[in-house]
């Protein structure tokens, strides 16, 4: 049996959406085994598939390296990978794939911050996504007012916000003064918008937001604003395991690769900040606290603070 639909693998290897390919197909452009292509067309390791002309270098995707990378979205880009209002995304800063593409595993608003994985497997993005792999994602949230026990419990409890009931897994404190306080919180499923809604539920309004942690994978300490880190095969291992998926023979990094990574977790890249109006005006009016949201060691006050 052949091992997928020519369209998902031409998707797959970067060349354009799989709807975008679906034309490409229909308009005669691609062949494969030197005969005209047609859409259902299915194919496997040994195919020859040509785009007008130019052989395209297939490898299945059950035998394709698996790839992740962690990055540190910074305050003011969009999690897209092309923006109408020209406004910087988050895939401008990712390393160059060829034949191949990154997928990205959740989203974060422009206004967020924290950690985004992308991977090369779509299958495994789409796990460690969908609500029904219970994956958890959690964020350290800074919120102008008291979240008192009422509230808490309401949260983790259950709240029904427009499109369905949504709640917090768990709510911590995490220090700070006055009335800005920081909280740690976890949660199942990543809606739009879902942790400000929340809060927004019980009258309250959240002025930083960072998440911290995606599953197994936590922002790493060394990590700093705008900058990614490729994860190694025991790290994309936990992952799969999470989401039921068999590892890949050649995961993670190898030779020149891993010896980079190692240099930048040893010394660490400077931050990169996304240079926009808003990053602007919070860099002149900058809050009077800057309360670390605890110790856990995402990274000090100081550092994540500037970020932002």
């Amino acid at each position: 049996m052949k091992d997928e639909k020519l369209q998902k693998a031409l998707a797959r290897m970067g060349l354009g959406s799989r709807r975008q390919m679906e034309e490409v197909i229909k308009s005669g452009r691609v062949t494969v085994n030197n005969g005209p292509a047609t859409i259902g067309d299915r194919v496997s390791q040994g195919d020859e598939i040509r785009v007008d002309g130019r052989q395209i270098k297939y490898t299945s995707e059950n035998e394709k390296r698996r790839r992740v990378i962690a990055y540190y979205k910074p305050e003011g880009e969009v999690c897209s990978a092309k923006d109408p209002e020209g406004r910087p995304t988050v895939f401008e800063r990712l390393p160059k794939l060829t034949h191949d593409r990154w997928v990205m595993v959740g989203r974060l608003d422009i206004n967020s911050t924290g950690l985004l994985l992308f991977t090369n497997d779509g299958e495994m993005a789409h796990r460690l996504m969908h609500p029904s792999g219970e994956v958890t994602r959690e964020y350290a949230v800074r919120v102008l007012g008291e979240v008192t026990p009422d509230i808490a419990r309401a949260l983790t409890a259950g709240v029904m916000l427009e499109d369905g009931l949504a709640k917090f897994e768990d709510i911590k404190e995490g220090g700070g003064e006055g009335v800005n306080k920081w909280y740690h919180v976890q949660l199942k499923e990543g809606r739009n918008r879902e942790v400000r809604r929340l809060f927004e539920s019980q009258g309250l309004k959240v002025s930083r937001l960072l998440r911290t942690r995606y599953g197994t994978i936590v922002l790493p300490k060394e990590l700093r604003t705008g900058r990614f880190l490729e994860l190694d095969k025991k790290e994309i291992n936990t992952l799969t395991d999470l989401v039921s998926l068999r590892p890949r023979y050649g995961t993670g990094l190898h030779g020149a690769a891993k010896e980079k990574q190692e240099r930048i977790r040893n010394k660490p890249l400077k931050a990169r900040r996304t240079d926009t109006r808003s990053d602007n005006r919070n860099n002149s009016a900058k809050p009077k606290s800057s309360a670390s949201p605890a110790s856990r060691g995402t990274r000090n006050t100081r550092d994540r603070n500037d970020k932002r």
